[in-house]
């Protein structure tokens, strides 16, 4: 077998009186049974260092046979490019929270800018991503909700109070829009009368809530990873699909909690009453 680097975040540590454990990217620690292998030989293996001329070693070929089936292994494939045909994004909302969104994109390889509130999907691009530093208007975004429908991807960000609400991005028809995130956090809460209020308006509010460059670069780098994953079909990290998360970015101390999130189904029409 020839060497194999550990992937990135998993780390080897030699434990006194125990031997070795891994470090998983997840921070959790597991002990190696290394059996009758030689120690030294596996942690040069995983660290690319074997020298090429160093005959089979079948128990280290398994142990790494082993790493490698649990994922803990680097992927040889380099990482893809942002395809030409999906560099076309289109950033709509506030400048505060577009302007370090097109930073993202463009050092990923997409080609951000500005779109057409009153048409998303002019120009037919790739991509529509809209950030609002504000809640989100009655009906605003009805029209960017039937992009999926167009095989056009789309994504968004909305501030309330000091809550920004980073959806998920909905790419093909039957994802998640933002009709469908509004309709789940409604029937979520039993103060789901004042959550329609405040969307609704008015709202008296006091000191203006003043985006900082971290928050807002945060909410950015989010949404741009997001959108390159999607891009270049780099595999998914983390317990809830990117389709079906929807993150909560708290300002007060740039906390990110993720919630799961479905399409809600289509209410059946009432068949008429036979006279």
């Amino acid at each position: 077998m020839p060497p194999s680097q550990l992937a990135p975040g998993v780390e080897m540590v030699a434990v006194p009186g125990r031997g070795l454990a891994v470090r998983t990217a997840d921070g959790e620690f597991l002990t190696v049974r290394t059996g009758d292998a030689d120690e030294d030989a596996l942690l040069a293996r995983l660290t690319a260092a074997e020298p090429a001329d160093r005959g089979p070693d079948p128990e280290v070929d398994r142990l790494v046979g082993a790493f490698r089936a649990a994922g803990y292994l680097a992927d040889e494939r380099p990482p893809s490019a942002w395809p030409a045909g999906l560099r076309d994004v289109r950033l709509l909302g506030d400048p505060v929270l577009t302007e370090p969104l097109a930073a993202h994109l463009r050092a990923a390889g997409a080609e951000p800018r500005p779109g057409e509130p009153g048409d998303p999907a002019a120009g037919r691009p790739a991509a529509v991503v809209w950030c609002l530093n504000g809640p989100v208007p009655e009906g605003l975004w009805d029209a960017a909700d039937r992009l999926p429908g167009r095989r056009i991807a789309w994504l968004r960000c909305h501030r309330e109070g000091m809550q920004v609400y980073a959806e998920p991005l909905a790419a093909d028809p039957g994802d998640v829009t933002a009709a469908h995130i509004r309709a789940r956090r409604l029937a979520a809460t039993p103060a789901h009368r004042e959550l329609a209020a405040y969307w609704s308006g008015p709202r008296t509010g006091g000191a203006p809530v003043e985006l900082t460059p971290a928050a807002a670069g945060l909410v950015a780098a989010l949404l741009a990873d997001d959108l390159t994953r999607w891009a270049t079909g780099a595999p998914e990290r983390g317990p809830l699909p990117a389709r079906r998360r929807l993150r909560r970015v708290d300002l007060r101390n740039l906390t990110v909690t993720e919630h799961p999130v479905l399409p809600v189904p289509r209410v059946a029409v009432t068949p008429a009453t036979a006279q």
